[in-house]
């Protein structure tokens, strides 16, 4: 392995760890910029040694036990922390590596889910809360989260830097809301989670075109909270769409790594389990008797798929009139882009046309490269190929994922050969 592969693999291993890392420091430090900086360090550290002497066998492991240390050194460098290090150098045994929540008497006892909520706290904006709980738990950068939100770089810089000031200035603190106020925050925790999940499902840039592990840590974070606000459909609603979406990710990725669309797709190899997990939430969901919100109306789109044995027997007539509705309680850009999918599949590509040539106008939509992709897609299936190879090729010069190009640009080829196929976005 040469040296810049290791560089890359220690990479990839701190942007997995580093939430974990960031949130059990928080118990400590009590600083998210503090915090942050910490887990970075320690980083850096395994950037200059494993090199030399090689990735340990549990590099988050020693990635936590550096960042404590580094942790200590600054209490003890803090002569205005030096009474609470007395206390907390007690608690911090490197050496046995104790359960951090052994001692948690709150209903959440689940580090990054207090994090969560630290940084949705009402004193932030939405969008600042969001931005700033991507940066930690996903580790994400500032540009992946603006290509997520549609936003500029820098809007979304000044966002997490003025959010973390917020935070400092308020002295809000970590820890576990009461019921009440977790109500407050309940909708933002949900996006948090959501936009988690999605970067895990379709990755915004790298070779890989999905993240499993950050999936996977989103469902288990859903998972929790739905023990916790049990009556709330929305979280019901959310843990169903994930559960649903993750049981096709066997089936969405060839054995070269190369994405399989969702028509594409080999639904033998979707997990049954967890899609039964799935519309069994999604039935809690609908037991509570309360108007259907974006999550609960996205899982039951969701579920039509998973239902559809073959793909001929998808009912796309539900679900474009499903996303007609969510376009009514979310309106959004993204939204409607899929809408003009599913009306394409349930009643043709003239139809849909018409509402993508209507999104073009949207600034948001500018650098998103979905939008070319799936116009071009609907222009090959009216026979209007040269313009099609426009789109996606543009389509493929907007995309930051390897894989995801690498997809666009057979398109590209399929125009030349006259290959007509759906490009239905797998959301």
């Amino acid at each position: 392995m040469t040296e810049a592969e290791v560089h890359h693999r220690i990479e990839a291993i701190g942007r997995i760890e580093s939430a974990k890392i960031i949130a059990a420091l928080m118990r400590y430090v009590r600083d998210i910029g503090l915090a942050e900086d910490l887990a970075q360090d320690a980083l850096v550290i395994a950037l200059e040694r494993w090199p030399r002497t090689g990735i340990p066998d549990k590099p988050g492991a020693w990635l936590m036990e550096t960042a404590k240390h580094k942790a200590i050194d600054f209490l003890r460098r803090n002569k205005r922390l030096s009474r609470k290090y007395e206390e907390l150098g007690r608690e911090m045994d490197l050496q046995h590596n104790p359960d951090l929540n052994a001692h948690l008497d709150d209903y959440i006892g689940d580090d990054l889910l207090r994090l969560i909520f630290m940084t949705c706290h009402p004193v932030l904006s939405a969008e600042a809360r969001a931005a700033l709980t991507l940066r930690l738990l996903c580790g994400l950068t500032t540009d992946e989260i603006a290509r997520a939100y549609l936003a500029s770089e820098a809007t979304i810089a000044q966002r997490i830097v003025r959010a973390k000031r917020t935070l400092a200035a308020g002295r809000v603190t970590f820890e576990v809301p009461d019921r009440a106020d977790l109500a407050l925050r309940l909708s933002s925790v949900l996006e948090v989670i959501y936009l988690m999940f999605n970067e895990g499902y379709v990755a915004t840039e790298g070779t890989k075109w999905i993240r499993p592990l950050l999936c996977q840590e989103a469902l288990r974070l859903g998972r929790i909270l739905a023990e916790i606000a049990h009556e709330e459909p929305e979280v019901h609603g959310l843990v169903a769409l994930m559960e649903i979406q993750s049981s096709r990710f066997r089936a969405r990725v060839s054995a070269s790594g190369e994405p399989i669309l969702l028509m594409d797709q080999n639904r033998a190899l979707w997990d049954q389990l967890l899609i039964r997990r799935g519309i069994a939430a999604l039935e809690r969901a609908r037991a509570l008797g309360q108007p259907m919100g974006p999550y609960v109306l996205q899982a039951e789109i969701a579920s039509c798929h998973a239902r559809a044995r073959m793909a001929s027997e998808t009912d796309w007539v539900r679900i474009s009139a499903l996303y007609e509705a969510l376009s009514r309680v979310m309106p959004s850009p993204v939204v409607e882009l899929n809408r003009a999918v599913a009306v394409v599949m349930a009643f043709g590509p003239s139809f849909g046309l018409q509402i993508v040539d209507e999104l073009a106008d949207d600034p948001s939509m500018e650098k998103y490269h979905l939008l070319p992709s799936v116009r071009g897609d609907f222009l090959l299936k009216l026979g209007r190929t040269t313009e099609a190879r426009q789109e996606f090729e543009r389509a493929a010069s907007l995309t930051r994922n390897a894989r995801e190009r690498s997809l666009l640009l057979k398109r590209v080829s399929e125009c030349d050969d006259g290959i007509t196929c759906v490009d239905f976005i797998d959301s």
